[in-house]
């Protein structure tokens, strides 16, 4: 299980490995190896290697907590974590949920491979009947629906300040008639002159402010078809929010009203060998401000985008993955999303482009600048007038290396790499362009 006693000893590990000599021999102020540890109170970094450690088994008909909805995982999950922290094991079966599964740190959540499924109700809105302030703890509806205490939802309306949007996740967790009270305050201002709705919308799984996570082995149904669209901000079949060293692993994720995979300023987030397919919006989504991402040998098929780099997401590595059939691009990168790696990738049967470098206005630098994009195959890329690498606005010193880029359709119009008028200092490099129409239309030159 991957935790933070395990990442902080092999992080001690590699400092010392750095100050031993090569004679094996120990440098001025390196301190003794550890050699026997002990489970000592409050030390993380050095424990044992323990044979056996805490498991918890969920399923259907035979096991520890025995059921099918989330209240028995949420069960499981609150029981390990009481006591420091274990494994989580879903038995087969389909569980049905009726709000978020909510992560803690230090679990280890593992299902039974595509025999254990995770999906929801469908989702069912309804009006505010009154008016709530940012300070309440409580919302009226006009109708009582089908909403039940303990249910996950969404409230939205217009702000009755400045027009935009207020979007609020809670729990119903009393009620008396319509009249429901929340897990939390509102902390903003839902009036009926903005519109209010409370929603059974929720994402699958989901945590905030975590760290030292592993999810695996298991199928996440967003049961797309019976449910409002929740975007990929707060919502998904995985939703994390300020979260540290995640793993993701050999996940389906599939048919959500939104996004597969979206994580929020998150830093260290493994993601492999995963399937996010059949999204309304976007297959894999390394949001705002994450740090260090490693997408390695998902496949990302049919949704909006199958890899968006959302804002300011840096260090990352996308390597092995495949991206087929989505609807506008395979692979989106743009504002401050820089010094990230894309290597390896298969990318076909975009709708728009193979990989779109965005133009991102309104700021100094805003591009997606100092990126790598290296040995990846991209296959018919587009309409007729489809691109199979477009680097738009000011983006500069990006480098496409080695990259093959082919069309098995007509060449019509359609381009191998197009870069913008506005573009600086991009590299190209043993780049295979195939059956396009023009290779490289590159503005920057028309404009000389």
């Amino acid at each position: 299980m991957v935790n933070r006693r395990a990442f902080l000893s092999a992080a001690a590990a590699a400092v010392a490995a750095g100050l031993r000599a090569a004679d094996g021999a120990l440098r001025g102020g390196e301190p003794p190896r550890v050699t026997n540890p002990r489970a000592t109170d409050g030390d993380e970094v050095h424990e044992p290697d323990w044979a056996q450690r805490l498991i918890i088994s969920v399923g259907p008909d035979t096991a520890d907590l025995v059921g099918r909805d989330d209240k028995v995982i949420q069960a499981a999950i609150d029981w390990v974590t009481r006591l420091g922290g274990g494994t989580v094991q879903l038995l087969p079966g389909v569980f049905t949920l009726r709000n978020a599964i909510f992560l803690p740190s230090r679990l280890r959540l593992r299902g039974s491979g595509a025999d254990t499924v995770i999906t929801k109700i469908a989702s069912e809105t309804v009006a505010l009947e009154d008016d709530a302030d940012w300070y309440d703890q409580e919302i009226t509806l006009s109708a009582p629906g089908s909403f039940r205490v303990g249910d996950g939802v969404v409230l939205r309306a217009a702000n009755p300040h400045d027009g935009s949007r207020t979007v609020i996740k809670r729990t119903l967790v009393a009620r008396s008639g319509n009249h429901f009270k929340l897990n939390d305050g509102l902390r903003e201002n839902l009036w009926v002159s903005g519109k209010p709705t409370c929603a059974s919308l929720f994402p699958l799984l989901t945590s905030e402010s975590t760290a030292d996570v592993v999810i695996e082995d298991l199928t996440l149904d967003g049961n797309r078809d019976q449910n409002d669209n929740l975007d990929g901000n707060y919502a998904g079949c995985i939703f994390l929010q300020d979260c540290n060293r995640y793993t993701i692993r050999r996940v389906e994720a599939r048919n959500y009203n939104g996004d597969g995979i979206s994580f929020q300023v998150c830093h260290d987030v493994v993601v492999e060998e995963c399937h996010s397919h059949d999204h309304a919006g976007l297959g894999l989504h390394p949001g705002s401000g994450s740090q260090r991402p490693r997408l390695i040998g998902n496949r990302l098929e049919r949704n909006e985008i199958g890899l968006f780099w959302c804002w300011g997401v840096k260090y990352g590595l996308a390597e092995r993955n495949r991206c087929d059939a989505n609807r506008s691009y395979g692979i989106s990168v743009g504002h401050n999303d820089t010094d990230n790696v894309m290597r390896d990738n298969e990318i076909t049967h975009s709708g728009k482009a193979g990989v779109l470098f965005r133009d991102e206005g309104g700021g100094k630098d805003f591009w997606a600048n100092r990126n790598v994009l290296e040995r990846n195959r991209i296959v018919n890329s587009g309409p007729q007038d489809g691109i199979a690498v477009d680097i738009q606005g000011r983006t500069k010193d990006v480098k496409l290396i080695g990259n093959e880029l082919r069309e098995t359709r007509e060449p019509a119009n359609r381009v191998g790499i197009r870069i913008s008028a506005s573009a600086e200092r991009i590299e190209l490099t043993d780049n295979r362009i195939e059956g396009v129409s023009v290779a490289v239309r590159d503005e920057r030159a028309a404009n000389a």
